[in-house]
């Protein structure tokens, strides 16, 4: 009788058994911590320094600009060289930049430039970091596990984005120099983390040489699909209106009357309802009518934008902001499995850093448009436009691009 041996059983289908996807969320949770309380800190450090609101929009542009200049070649490095490699200098970067801003505060250096110097390394760091972020995660868990590392990358990234404010809106009682001693530390546990992340079934492939068609090829892939181009086309314009984050060191301080601490709370609220959203989706994945929840969540994004500038009770804003977040989750993640499912890996990259463009261009020029329509017509008018003009932007993108209104279900992953 012949006896055959039972079939192994298949591989549960979950995170935990993805240890390179672990070690990168857990290294790249404790980056955005780091980089979330340096956030606070220098916004509340340079209005403080200058009392001017176009400094707040210059602390934006001065990353915005060596962003937009790098990040094309940026997403070719990523294409060509080992993504891991990229971001753990990246992270070093930034450590190196807290330090600098450290040496600041020790030396008792009190001038905006300084600082603006240092939100240009920053911008140089998080041009080649997003677009090998983006890229690595599909190299890292298996296809069906995509769209949920995807949730959870999302989901943990918030909760750090929930901690990192109100943290280094308490350490700053102490000083600017806590908080950036403090990011300094964490981005270095960053760095040695990503030294221990291990890609496998990818390898950095010989780079040709840098060519204007090389460079651009993103941008040709993203204008072949309308619905790619219409989805990260639609952010960009949506939040380069709705920026009201950077003027909240005016609004804590002037209009809501509230501390550091009080700001800290404030840049955590939209983190809040972005967390919980994004739980929800690593849960109850959108699977169905995916158009209309983008749309819905670009709109409620522009009205509690509204809600927000109107306000001057801390509770009201607090919670206005919680639902501006939970509407930029919705959009931030069907507009991210969008992009990644239908790009190629090879040119995948690429494609990141063109969805990096218009993410840059809409966070930090977002925040120089803001910063210079509250200097025009001041701070609550800015923001209150802001919010009309974001709902505007997208009735129209719901016109112009029907094939992503009507998208009722997310594509197949393309290999």
């Amino acid at each position: 009788m012949v006896t055959t041996s039972p079939p192994s059983a298949a591989p549960a289908l979950s995170l935990a058994n993805e240890p390179a996807f672990i070690r990168y969320l857990i290294a790249r949770s404790i980056g955005t911590l780091a980089v979330q309380m340096q956030t606070v800190a220098v916004g509340w450090q340079v209005y403080d320094i200058t009392s001017n609101p176009l400094d707040l929009g210059l602390i934006g542009l001065s990353q915005f600009l060596p962003f937009i200049l790098l990040i094309l070649p940026a997403g070719h490095a990523a294409d060509h060289y080992d993504r891991r490699r990229i971001l753990t200098g990246c992270y070093f970067l930034n450590m190196v930049s807290a330090l600098c801003l450290l040496a600041f505060s020790v030396l008792g250096i009190h001038a905006a430039g300084p600082i603006f110097a240092v939100m240009t390394l920053l911008g140089v760091t998080r041009a080649f970091a997003m677009p090998s972020a983006q890229a690595l995660v599909p190299n890292l868990v298996r296809p069906e596990l995509f769209a949920k590392a995807t949730a959870v990358n999302s989901s943990v990234f918030q909760v750090c984005t929930i901690a990192g404010p109100t943290l280094g809106g308490v350490l700053y009682l102490a000083g600017p120099g806590a908080v950036f001693g403090t990011v300094a530390t964490l981005l270095g546990i960053s760095t040695l983390l990503m030294t221990r992340v291990r890609i496998g079934g990818r390898s950095a492939t010989a780079a040709p040489a840098v060519s204007l068609r090389s460079l651009l090829s993103g941008l040709t892939f993203v204008r072949s699909k309308p619905t790619v181009l219409g989805a990260i086309s639609l952010d960009l314009f949506a939040v380069l209106f709705g920026g009201a984050t950077a003027l909240l060191p005016i609004y804590a301080r002037d209009i809501l009357h509230t501390t550091s601490v009080g700001l800290g709370v404030l840049r955590t609220a939209p983190g809040i309802g972005a967390a919980v959203c994004a739980a929800l989706l690593s849960l109850f994945p959108l699977d169905r009518n995916v158009g209309r929840w983008l749309f819905g969540g670009v709109g409620v994004f522009g009205v509690a934008t509204v809600v927000f500038g109107l306000s001057t009770n801390i509770v009201l804003s607090v919670i206005a902001l919680v639902l501006l977040g939970a509407g930029d989750m919705v959009s931030v993640y069907l507009r991210h499995l969008l992009v990644q499912l239908e790009t190629p890996d090879e040119i995948r990259g690429r494609v990141s850093a063109v969805n990096a463009v218009f993410i840059g261009a809409s966070n930090e020029l977002g925040e120089f448009e803001s910063g210079i329509t509250a200097a025009w017509f001041g701070t609550v008018r800015a923001v209150v436009l802001g919010g009309i003009a974001t709902v505007l932007v997208a009735a129209t993108w719901a016109w112009w691009f029907p094939e992503l209104r009507r998208m009722d279900r997310l594509p197949e992953r393309v290999r």
